[in-house]
């Protein structure tokens, strides 16, 4: 899966947060629900605009920009 079909970033939306395309809902918020135990059952039932592809597209977006995070330690 391309999580690029399914991600849009756009100025206008949400201050530019990475979205579910053609929705206002925040991969940052897909991820909030999934770490505080809402399945995907759960997020699909409340929020039916959504798809499992969706979701998985935000796992996906998180994966990647983790993948380029750099953590430099701070001198002691």
């Amino acid at each position: 899966m391309d999580w690029k079909e399914r991600i849009a970033v756009d100025p206008a939306v949400l201050a530019g947060k990475p979205v579910v395309k053609g929705t206002r809902l925040a991969v940052e918020f897909i991820i909030d629900l999934l770490a505080q135990g809402w399945k995907e059952k759960d997020i699909l039932d409340n929020y039916p605009g959504l798809t499992a592809d969706d979701i998985r597209a935000c796992l996906h977006y998180a994966g990647y920009v983790l993948h380029d995070e750099k953590v430099f330690p701070l001198p002691a």
